[in-house]
């Protein structure tokens, strides 16, 4: 009995070394095959090698396995083998669902082959990728794994100009985000979705011009209350803020909206800084402030771009009323300023502004003066120059009259003594009018 129990130990003990060592063979096998990816000379050898991980036997079979396809997919994509990778992917999926997997890991490694893969130029391989992830979804769901392929493939479509088939797929995903029984106002996962799938909506919807759609979703945005987004996310929103605030004219709201947009493009390494930065010069001028926009820290080192060069320009010519120059600039880099729809809708607005100014200083001299001589000043028609003089009446800029038939503005010059003198009289009015009800106060005593 003894001796059958000893061979019985023995031969479990030598089991048991067996399976170790093939453990160890695996897990070399593995990194070996590793190894060779640094070069592209390699690839070839090291796809045999991790096929070869896949017919080798060890107690972590299931672990290694899922590590040597991860690698495959990889592999295909650099070779540009488009079906073997898919392939590969499918059955990596097959092997992210084995219970010995956990659902980190397989989210984790799935997460980091979708970010390979979106690299890829072929939009098809694309679909085909998120396709085959959210079927297998389907029976071994994974909740932000789900979330962040529909956002995957949401851009895709937003990418493709497929904003309808987006619009679907992001709908859904918002009401999920903000459901009455799970609002994102102070869930932190919640919050920080909910920012995402708004930030992609604001591109679909700013494509399609959809300002009131616009609104509503900045001022969503505005109430989750807990979240950390990206700041390539945060910049999407202020700068929506922005163009809404634009929109209904009120520019000091809108310059802090892409001031903050520029300040979060720029942490995230963004190109879209540049773009900011822009509508904040232009925001700024609108205002009507004396404040130069690149006099922040932020804002200084892109002073001199190319792209910012002609905005700082039009601020130097804006803050001297420089109409001749203003208007120079725009001439020469109409390229650079027109360009841009937004900028351009408001140029017009600008050059109001800039009108309104140089009036306001040119008439300080006069009591009368021809609107033929503001026209060449401003070298506007005298159609031009009535019509901006009017809004200037009405606004309270000065005070006067306009003689249309001889095309003469009269400006009303109140003698400062005049508006003291009134002053003392109503004084005095007031005064009397308090001696007579004390007056009558005693009396009837």
């Amino acid at each position: 009995m003894d001796d059958d129990s000893d061979m019985e130990d023995y031969g479990f003990d030598y089991s048991e070394d067996e399976m170790e060592e093939q453990d160890v063979d695996v897990e070399n096998q593995y990194y070996n095959s590793k190894g060779l990816l640094e070069t592209e000379d390699g690839l070839d050898e090291a796809l045999a090698g991790f096929q070869q991980v896949l017919e080798m036997e060890c107690e972590d079979r299931e672990k290694w396995a899922f590590k040597a396809l991860k690698q495959i997919v990889k592999v295909h994509f650099r070779r540009g083998a488009s079906e073997d990778m898919l392939a590969a992917y499918r059955c990596l999926l097959d092997a992210a669902a084995v219970p010995s997997i956990s659902r980190a890991a397989a989210e984790k490694k799935l997460n980091s082959v979708l970010d390979c893969v979106g690299a890829s130029p072929d939009a098809a391989l694309l679909r085909d990728f998120y396709a085959a992830t959210l079927e297998a979804l389907r029976t071994h769901p994974n909740d932000r794994l789900w979330f962040k392929t529909n956002m995957k493939l949401a851009t895709l479509w937003v990418a493709e100009g497929q904003m309808q088939r987006a619009l679907t797929i992001l709908n859904a995903l918002h009401k999920l985000c903000t459901a009455e029984d799970g609002g994102a106002g102070d869930d932190h996962k919640k919050g920080t979705q909910t920012l995402e799938v708004i930030a992609l909506l604001i591109q679909v919807h700013t494509a399609q011009r959809g300002t009131k759609a616009l609104k509503a979703l900045y001022a969503g945005a505005l109430r989750i209350r807990s979240a950390v987004p990206h700041p390539r996310i945060l910049g999407v929103i202020k700068e929506c803020g922005g163009k809404v605030h634009m929109a209904d004219r009120a520019w000091e709201a809108a310059a802090t909206d892409f001031f903050e947009a520029f300040k979060s493009y720029d942490e995230a390494g963004a190109a879209a800084r540049v773009r900011c930065l822009k509508y904040l010069v232009l925001a700024t001028m609108l205002m009507q402030s004396g404040v130069d926009p690149f006099d922040s820290q932020e804002a200084r080192p892109y002073k001199n771009e190319p792209e910012v060069a002609a905005m700082t320009a039009l601020v130097d010519a804006y803050q001297s009323s420089a109409i001749p120059e203003f208007e120079r600039i725009l001439r020469t880099h109409r390229a650079a300023i027109m360009a841009d729809p937004f900028i351009a809708q408001y140029v017009e607005d600008l050059l109001r502004n800039v009108r309104i100014q140089a009036v306001s200083r040119l008439v300080q001299s006069y009591s009368r003066i021809r609107l033929s001589a503001i026209g060449e000043e401003l070298n506007i028609p005298p159609p031009e120059v009535e019509s901006l003089l009017v809004s200037m009446l009405l606004d309270g800029k000065f005070a006067g009259a306009i003689d249309q038939v001889q095309g003469v503005l009269t400006l009303d010059r109140a003698d400062p003594n005049d508006a003291r003198h009134a002053a003392l009289e109503r004084w005095g009015c007031q005064l009397a009018a308090l001696q007579g009800t004390l007056a009558a106060r005693l009396n009837a005593v």
